[in-house]
């Protein structure tokens, strides 16, 4: 057995962990709904991992010793409250338990600070309680619970990496940041709360890194995946609006605060930092700046759409 068993390669973190498992050199098997491009060091499984059988099928093709599980329901908005997280559960184990049983040692799966009581601060993994309020963070807790269990059976080491929030490149153009950037860039009013809120965000870029780094590490159970700064959502947006020249045009407080949202969420990073070796290397303001570029040029070649104005809320 060799190589990495990529899931989700085709998303937000896993084009960006493909990369950076080609630039270590790794030989990969990326895992999609669709085929990717042909790249040197890349082996691509067109595969829908909610079907019967298709875990056990993929792990046999591929033969890797290692596995990055990223693939997830996650449709902006949509994602919080959809029944296809359920489906994620069972789906997520499957291939665990082929990959164990296949002789695969060594695993690294997505979770979500969505799984923490958010009335917390800064949310730790050995001592914050874990009672998601959402269907996806609950779906995502109940996968990091069983496959333990199934990872412990078989003598797989598996670590989980709890994601909190993310941007950058190639998000979804209803997300955040990418929402307010394209606005501004388009010219138009861009309507937000007040973005009293605090969250922890870490370039997309960032996030695949640290990823790479936990599966390569032998750290196990939960990680936070996280910059553990907190910045207020008002900051992140005036950030956007600078490089963009479009302060004038945002609506700050045009939006109604959503019920019941937290006032700070934010990651301790100590295992992440101290266990696992990783630092950040992107900036806040780098990394806004590089994502703004980006977005122009989509705009620009005409290979994305400005979503509908005051559709998106910072969570």
């Amino acid at each position: 057995m060799s190589g990495v068993l990529l899931t989700g390669a085709s998303g937000f973190i896993g084009r960006h962990a493909l990369g950076v498992l080609l630039a270590r050199g790794d030989e990969v098997h990326a895992v999609a709904r669709r085929e990717g491009p042909p790249q040197d060091g890349v082996t691509w499984h067109e595969v829908d991992l909610l079907q019967p059988h298709a875990a056990e099928g993929l792990v046999r093709a591929a033969e890797a010793e290692r596995l990055l599980h990223l693939a997830w329901y996650a449709a902006p908005g949509r994602f919080w409250t959809s029944p296809e997280n359920e489906r994620w559960i069972d789906a997520s184990l499957r291939l665990l338990r082929a990959f164990g049983e296949a002789g695969g040692g060594r695993a690294a799966m997505a979770g979500t600070c969505a799984e923490y009581a958010w009335d917390q601060a800064p949310l730790r993994e050995r001592n914050t309680p874990l009672e998601p309020s959402t269907l996806y963070g609950a779906c995502k807790h109940a996968t990091d619970v069983a496959a333990t269990a199934v990872a412990r059976e078989l003598g797989v080491s598996l670590a989980w990496g709890r994601v909190f929030f993310l941007y950058g490149p190639g998000e979804d153009p209803a997300r955040l940041v990418a929402a307010v950037a394209l606005g501004l860039l388009a010219g138009e009013q861009v309507p937000t709360s007040e973005g009293r809120q605090r969250r922890d965000f870490l370039h997309v870029r960032d996030v695949a890194r640290a990823f790479v780094a936990l599966l390569t590490s032998d750290v196990t159970g939960p990680v936070n995946v996280a910059s553990g700064q907190a910045v207020a959502v008002r900051d992140l947006v005036t950030l956007i609006a600078r490089e963009t020249g479009g302060l004038e045009r945002v609506r700050f407080g045009e939006l109604p605060p959503r019920a019941g949202d937290p006032q700070v969420i934010v990651g301790d990073v100590s295992r992440l930092t101290d266990e696992v070796g990783f630092q950040p290397a992107i900036t806040l303001k780098e990394g806004i700046s590089g994502t703004v570029a980006w977005w122009e040029e989509q705009l620009r070649a005409g290979r994305t759409a400005v979503p509908e104005a005051g559709r998106v809320r910072p969570r």
